[in-house]
């Protein structure tokens, strides 16, 4: 017992210590202070104990608010305090949709490190003026915050998918309604960047949407990849109170299953012989493999829906990018969503002659 006492005790040490270990050095400043600021980002921040020296927003009474909430963060309206900062290595950009390609342009431009939220830009055009503005300052890191390339279920997913031979997929994507904004680019661009970065470059075979009087929206895709063919609903015209976020995938080997990140199952295909299932010939109990869930009932920072979702791992990666603590990758900087805004702007000329 003592044995086992004593590697248990080693085991438990050298975890803490590792977590110890993870200090962070550089200044930070977070751009934006609405919900997704202050429920999914700054808890994390927090978590990592990241240095945060400002926090910046439009309204004059919630920045001193924040300074005298938040200990040794300073409330700003001011951009440019921030970008004239020498100390601050690297922004988090989380404010209105609208002015993210402006606020991106002068902190690239200020030679800052930078995390953009979804949708970094409007479009294709504004991409490439983001981009080139990268290549003609020799900027810092850019990462693009779409939590579910970051996902424990995604990287799972990636590895067993690279070995298969992938048949189809359907994904249903469907929430309440959206009218503060274009469902398309800030809602729907989640799955669409997904299966890119799965299945590889699509193209738009069929498109197809619906608008309902009340203001929801569905859209009806068929999606040509290299591999493989995909058939997607995009919808707000069902609930955020059940939101639903569900995509299948058929391979040789069997289905895979993954339900809001936060579930990953596989069922292996059943045995068939000239064409006759097996399953209809001798009874047998259907196997179901879980592959990844996440445990409510163990409280650990691995079992956190952030980590689920991916939001601990997108902001831990860009400030170890910053902090050089790992290398930059091209897996999430703003040349890796071209494919999807190209295929945004795809479906939008398929749609708009509806």
């Amino acid at each position: 017992m003592r044995f086992l006492d004593n590697i248990i005790g080693r085991y438990k040490n050298i975890r803490s210590m590792r977590e110890l270990n993870q200090i962070y050095t550089r200044q930070y400043a977070l751009i934006g202070f609405g919900n997704h600021c202050v429920s999914n980002l700054l808890p994390v921040i927090q978590y990592l104990q990241l240095p945060l020296k400002y926090i910046c927003c439009t309204s004059e009474r919630k920045a001193a608010l924040i300074s005298q909430k938040y200990k040794d963060i300073k409330g700003t309206t001011s951009l440019q305090e921030i970008l004239h900062d020498e100390s601050i290595a690297g922004v988090f950009v989380a404010a209105h949709p609208l002015s993210h390609f402006q606020i991106a342009s002068e902190v690239i431009k200020s030679g800052k490190s930078l995390f953009i939220e979804k949708p970094p830009c409007r479009d294709e055009r504004e991409l490439k003026i983001l981009i080139d503005t990268i290549k003609n300052n020799n900027s810092q890191h850019t990462i693009v915050g779409l939590q579910r390339r970051f996902a424990p279920a995604t990287q799972i997913l990636q590895k067993r998918l690279k070995g298969e031979n992938k048949r189809h997929y359907h994904y249903r994507y469907l929430t309440g309604l959206y009218p503060e904004g274009d469902a398309l680019l800030d809602l729907f661009i989640h799955p669409l960047d997904y299966v890119i970065l799965l299945f590889g470059h699509a193209k738009v075979k069929v498109a197809d949407i619906i608008n309902s009087k009340d203001g929801g929206q569905t859209l009806f895709l068929i999606l040509e990849h290299k591999e493989l063919t995909g058939i997607l609903e995009l919808s707000t015209d069902y609930s955020w109170q059940d939101a639903q976020e569900q995509l299948s995938i058929s391979t040789d080997k069997g289905l895979y299953i993954l339900d809001k990140m936060e579930r990953l199952d596989f069922s292996p295909r059943h045995s068939a012989v000239l064409g006759i299932p097996l399953e209809k010939v001798f009874r047998n109990n259907s196997a179901l493999v879980n592959l990844y869930g996440r445990n409510a009932f163990v409280p650990t920072i691995g079992n956190n829906q952030l980590v689920a979702q991916g939001f601990f791992s997108e902001i831990k990666t860009f400030a170890d990018i910053v902090e050089n603590k790992c290398k930059s990758t091209h897996s999430y900087s703003l040349e890796s969503i071209e494919q999807v805004y190209s295929l945004i702007g795809e479906i939008k000329e398929h749609t708009s002659k509806k």
